[in-house]
């Protein structure tokens, strides 16, 4: 899987694969990571991106050309390319979407606004899909774009060394996954479920999904409101 984010600000998108999973992930070649800074393709003297806004109002906004030839030399070297932007009118990106992406394409292009957004010919032109990660406003859509990456990455065959990980993980089913414990089997007077320890795994299973279901009540009982499908505790 081949990951280009189009961004001013490529440092701060860099050091996120330094580390941990997807370093390990590169190393091995399952990922790859490349680069495009709009600023590299300004026809202004300055390098310019951006302009006061049409039509008036605060703050800057992302002008077309350095995007628009940025993006059509990117389609040209490679039309599989699948060009997502970060808005806040976009569809709420879900691990659905996560696993639809890691299965269906091959190299996936992050679009980062930054300033008060990208000119929307922009967006019209060139976006496959629109997402947003929540109701809020950030400084750029470089960490949404990091977000969505991190979540598509791990839907990538051989990614995590172990595949049930995923199988287990919350809202790959309507719940919440289950509470997770590690050794010791008591800490600061605070136990373990003793049903954990005993090796009965059609009953830790079990227990699993009770208390996968009570968070869920807890914490977000809307996705008990979909359909009810069998989950991996049952199996």
């Amino acid at each position: 899987m081949k990951f280009t984010f189009v961004s001013l600000f490529q440092n701060i998108i860099e050091g996120y694969f330094q580390d941990s999973i997807l370093k390990r992930s590169l190393d091995k070649g399952l990922l790859s990571v490349a680069f495009i800074n709009p600023r590299d393709y300004s026809n202004s003297k300055h390098n310019k991106v951006d302009d006061t806004a049409a039509g008036g109002g605060a703050g800057m906004v992302m002008n077309p050309q350095p995007l628009f030839d940025a993006l059509s030399v990117l389609q040209k070297s490679d039309e599989e390319a699948h060009i997502i932007f970060t808005a806040p009118v976009g569809k709420p990106f879900t691990q659905n979407d996560a696993k639809r992406l890691a299965d269906q394409k091959k190299h996936i292009v992050f679009v980062s606004g930054r300033y008060e957004g990208i000119d929307e010919r922009v967006i019209e032109s060139y976006a496959d899909e629109i997402f947003s990660i929540g109701d809020y406003i950030l400084t750029g859509g470089e960490l949404p774009s990091l977000v969505m990456m991190d979540a598509i990455s791990r839907n990538v065959k051989e990614v995590l060394g172990n595949s049930e990980s995923l199988e287990v993980e919350s809202f790959e089913v309507p719940l919440l996954e289950a509470p997770s414990f590690s050794k010791p089997a008591v800490y600061e007077g605070n136990a373990v479920p003793s049903e954990y320890l005993k090796g009965n795994h059609s009953k830790i299973r079990a227990l699993k999904l009770a208390l996968s279901e009570t968070k869920t009540k807890f914490f977000r009982p809307e996705l008990l409101k979909k359909q009810k499908i069998r989950t991996f505790y049952e199996k």
